[in-house]
């Protein structure tokens, strides 16, 4: 993976961004000392770096009806079927995370269920017809205590002089009331 330099304008817009991803640019602008325009810039060049993958809204899956998070360890019949395994989970709606590992597993995901019945279809009718998997482990998850975004302090940072000012950031603005 390529390492991306950021100055420290790029950090304190990365800070205000992903603390609030409904931000106005304007606001970021302000608090960082630069034009509406430079931010508007610098936010295009992170997104064309692949720093910023996008914006999006989190949705409570219990509160739409998906009662069970259960993440599962996968085991394959051949490494070399990895890619072929990734393709038929990508294509269950309800598998939301798929991530290549280290240790007793080949590969692990997140699936989300409406209730364990719900999840043992699931198992039964979309992932053990899955060609390449000998065996899964499950772990239902009973609460999910926190989720955040990987910290911003303590990223590498350049300092070329460009950084809009040591204007310190409100923390008010980085609280996750919206």
């Amino acid at each position: 993976m390529e390492h991306h330099e950021l100055d420290r304008l790029d950090e304190k817009i990365l800070k205000l961004i992903s603390a609030n991803a409904r931000i106005p640019f304007l606001e970021v602008a302000r608090m960082c000392n630069v034009s509406g325009a430079a931010i508007h810039q610098r936010i295009q060049k992170l997104q064309q770096q692949g720093v910023i993958k996008g914006s999006e809204f989190i949705i409570d899956a219990a509160k739409i009806g998906y009662n069970t998070c259960a993440f599962m360890g996968i085991f394959l019949k051949d490494a070399n079927l990895f890619k072929s395994v990734v393709d038929e989970l990508y294509k269950i709606p309800e598998v939301v995370e798929c991530h290549y590992t280290t240790g007793r597993f080949a590969m692990f995901i997140k699936v989300y269920a409406k209730s364990n019945q719900d999840f043992l279809r699931i198992i039964h009718d979309k992932l053990q017809p899955i060609q390449g998997i000998s065996s899964t482990e499950t772990i239902v998850s009973l609460s999910d205590a926190f989720q955040r975004q990987i910290p911003i302090d303590g990223i590498e940072v350049s300092d070329d002089g460009e950084d809009g000012g040591d204007m310190p950031i409100d923390p008010s603005l980085l609280s996750n009331s919206y």
